[in-house]
């Protein structure tokens, strides 16, 4: 396959670049550091990537009122150090693959909209974002939001732009809500049999306590961590001080028959590098699920989930789960797919009340990275009104089902 021509403007050639495209109506696609071009639907073949990398500015950072504004194509490492300077930091998941694919860029973040365990007490990127800057596919620039918390002015373009993929614009700049930083942290790993591990889960949801994360855990991703091959629950607990962390701990011991495992924030912060892909290359299949919470117990359960490392939130529902395929001898190891197992996951999933998106996949499968929402009518309106030429991302519209290697639909 034919590497797509990457582009790297510096800021002030920007807008200039996008309009000369628009012009002359070709296709391109908005990328940050350009770490995760594969994952999603796939894109026409002759499709321009535009990276924002060079807008890579802390615009500007204000302690007080726990909000920082940045360049789209900051790393989230820079942002998370310019806030530890000042005790705060943003509390979202780095993306996965982050050891072998790096961090990716802010921007990127929100395009793919994508939330790991941190949801569980902080919610999601999309719920740090309280404005953006983005430029239109004719290189029209625009704002929404503001740099306040509370702000409700004007329609609500920042979460429409979260999750979008690359379909709507540019982003060039964010602002975000940024948090404390806990002054105590520590973990807690409770393994065993789902009939014991799922009544403990149920009782954390519905407790006075907050962890900052409750992770539910597959056998094969134990393993592969070097625990043993049995479900687990992963705990990160935060607090003030180091008294009230102790009562959480005990608390949630005395609600189960299960050894509880403490862990140090060190311990912690390992293994949950390894249920973000740690320092392996990139997988064959890496997919995105999500499905009731109240049901990931029977997820975990489910035969055809057997064998595939599998992280998922327990409060959210939400998760990722990787295995190998033709030619990746690595995670292999650990459980390879196929494309008709991979389609008998997502059927697990649907039935479970819930979806299941192809991040990645092995080059000759044709799977569709997501299946056509109930308000695909709506998202092509929409894309519409934001690229009437269909030049952004073309083929890679979230909500609107195509197989990978087949041409984008006609745009409307």
């Amino acid at each position: 396959m034919t590497a797509p021509e990457i582009l790297q403007p510096q800021a002030s050639e920007l807008g200039a670049l996008v309009r000369a495209l628009h012009a002359e109506g070709r296709p391109w696609l908005p990328a940050g550091q350009a770490s995760r071009l594969g994952w999603g639907a796939a894109v026409s073949p002759a499709c321009t990537v535009v990276r924002s990398s060079a807008l890579n500015r802390i615009l500007e950072h204000n302690p007080g009122d726990f909000t920082i504004r940045v360049e789209a194509g900051t790393p989230p490492e820079a942002v998370q150090q310019a806030l530890a300077e000042h005790g705060q930091w943003l509390a979202v998941d780095r993306p996965w693959g982050s050891g072998a694919l790096g961090g990716g860029s802010i921007g990127g973040l929100v395009a793919r909209g994508l939330t790991g365990g941190y949801r569980q007490r902080y919610l999601g990127i999309r719920d740090q974002l309280i404005g953006i800057g983005l430029m239109r596919a004719d290189g029209v620039s625009a704002k929404a939001g503001g740099q306040v918390v509370k702000n409700v002015a004007g329609y609500d373009l920042m979460r429409l732009f979260c999750g979008s993929w690359g379909s709507l614009g540019l982003i060039t700049e964010v602002t975000l809500r940024s948090m404390p930083l806990p002054p105590q942290r520590s973990g807690l790993l409770v393994q065993g049999p789902l009939s014991k591990l799922a009544p403990l889960g149920e009782w954390l949801l519905g407790s006075s306590l907050t962890p900052e994360r409750i992770d539910w855990w597959s056998p094969a991703l134990a393993a592969a961590a070097g625990l043993a091959p049995q479900p687990l629950l992963l705990l990160g607990l935060a607090s003030v001080d180091a008294l009230n962390l102790a009562e959480q701990q005990t608390a949630i011991a005395a609600q189960t028959a299960l050894a509880c495992e403490v862990l140090t924030p060190e311990r912690l912060g390992e293994l949950l590098a390894v249920a973000g892909g740690g320092e392996a290359p990139a997988p064959a299949w890496l997919l995105r699920l999500g499905v009731d919470p109240a049901r990931v117990p029977l997820l975990l359960a489910a035969p055809e989930w057997q064998g595939v490392p599998l992280e998922i939130g327990a409060g959210s529902g939400l998760g990722v789960a990787w295995a190998g395929g033709p030619g990746d001898s690595f995670h292999a190891a650990q459980g390879t797919l196929n494309p008709d197992q991979v389609a008998n996951l997502r059927r697990r999933c649907l039935a479970l009340g819930g979806h299941l998106t192809v991040l990645s996949q092995p080059e000759g499968s044709r799977l569709t990275a997501w299946e056509d929402a109930p308000s695909r009518p709506l998202i092509e309106r929409i894309k519409d009104q934001f690229d009437r030429l269909g030049q952004l991302a073309p083929g890679r519209l979230p909500g609107v089902a195509r197989a990978a290697g087949h041409p984008p639909r006609p745009h409307a």
